[in-house]
């Protein structure tokens, strides 16, 4: 390898890092907050409904923009637009640290999801321009999946960490990081060559009925997701009275197994197809959530918290990979530009219902089980989506081809 050689390689992985490390900072924020939610609302004294919105509303800001982000970028260039949204994600970090009361502390909470709303389908996109068609750009495609994947685990032990300190931490901490990942980035980052022309605006392709089904399947693994962890977390630091660090660990079972399998998703949708996985996927939380409302989780942790979060990680370790794929296959690539925005803005509506919906089923009955019993439904209507995609077999051209 030349000298010439061996400094391209080591640019493309210092992108690779900057990139990767901003899609960390992006997965940890939901994590981040949410095992801070129960002291977060004793300290301001809000209301499970209110203190939620912590959580739904990054997920509202992050699916609001979705759509928009392709035309954003079309008029103001990829790189622009992520640095832009980058600083914004900084400077809501660092008021909502600051910030003295719920109605400025949801409002940045709203920028921050708008802001990775940018940041992460668009550090996509600069991989697939920066690193050219084949081997060297899967690897980088699976670097930026893999650390997605992990940064929802890192969140939960960092806020667990963190709130010793004081829970303002857990909304200042990403301001510097976001900071050095952008200054880093100004260096690395590749200039456009040519504008683009704007694209067109988003619609909901009506005919596309397996892009229907699979951003509903993905709505419904999402939002039942959310809310479980935030019935969670709330039954383990209020009625159980675990610390959050200890909180925090025993949420480890429904994320780390996704993580671990990242990179070997590929293969496994090569072997079993999208459809047999995304069925098995909807299947296995569905029997987590059945169990939970027939014994609701308790200070048993062994024989009934644990099995409904193990059933909820497997979910996502069968389905999460195919879901995207199948997302990618369902539409000509003249039109995933603004189809995958829409499928991601549906994963994130499904926590904006259900989040909401949740903390209040749990603040009207003293009873966990109607909460539990609303993410069994929502979950069976994600396998009801799912079950005509068993169909299709093993997966096609398109799909093989985004495995490849």
């Amino acid at each position: 390898m030349t000298t010439t050689e061996r400094a391209s390689a080591r640019h493309a992985w210092a992108l690779l890092l900057v990139l990767s490390g901003n899609m960390v900072l992006d997965a940890t924020e939901v994590s981040l907050v949410l095992v801070a939610l129960p002291v977060i609302g004793n300290d301001l004294g809000l209301s499970l409904l209110t203190v939620q919105w912590l959580m739904s509303g990054f997920a509202l800001g992050f699916a609001a923009l979705l759509p928009t982000g392709p035309r954003l970028a079309a008029r103001f260039g990829r790189r622009r637009v992520y640095f832009g949204a980058m600083l914004g994600f900084a400077l809501a970090s660092v008021a909502g640290g600051l910030a003295d009361g719920p109605a400025l502390l949801i409002a940045t909470r709203v920028v921050k999801g708008a802001c990775a709303a940018l940041t992460a389908p668009m550090g996509l996109a600069i991989i697939g321009t920066a690193y050219p068609e084949g081997p060297e750009r899967r690897r980088a495609v699976s670097v930026y999946s893999a650390f997605g994947a992990a940064g929802f685990t890192a969140g939960l032990l960092v806020s667990g960490a963190l709130l010793e300190a004081g829970w303002r931490w857990i909304f200042l901490l990403p301001a510097p990081v976001a900071l050095v990942l952008l200054l880093w980035g100004l260096r690395l980052v590749p200039h456009e060559a040519t504008a683009r022309p704007p694209a067109p605006a988003p619609r909901l392709p009506g005919r596309d009925r397996v892009l229907l089904r699979t951003g509903l399947g993905a709505a419904t693994l999402n939002g039942t997701y959310h809310g479980l962890l935030f019935l969670l977390t709330f039954q383990m630091q209020g009625r159980l009275g675990l610390s959050p660090w200890t909180g925090a660990l025993a949420l480890l079972p429904a994320c780390v197994p996704l993580a671990v399998s990242v990179p070997f998703a590929g293969s496994l949708v090569r072997r079993h197809g999208t459809g047999r996985l995304i069925a098995l996927g909807a299947a296995a939380p569905l029997l987590g959530y059945l169990l939970a409302v027939w014994r609701p989780p308790s200070d048993a942790y062994l024989t009934r918290t644990l099995p409904v979060l193990l059933l909820v990680g497997a979910g996502f370790v069968l389905s999460f990979a195919a879901l995207n794929m199948r997302a990618a296959g369902s539409v000509p690539p003249s039109r995933r530009a603004t189809a995958i925005p829409l499928y991601q803005m549906a994963v994130q509506l499904g926590a904006v219902l259900l989040l909401p919906l949740t903390a209040w089923l749990l603040t009207a009955f003293d009873d966990r089980r109607p909460a539990l019993a609303v993410l069994a439904v929502a979950a069976a209507g994600g396998l009801a989506a799912a079950l005509p995609g068993l169909r299709d077999g093993r997966p096609g051209p398109s799909a093989r081809k985004e495995t490849a």
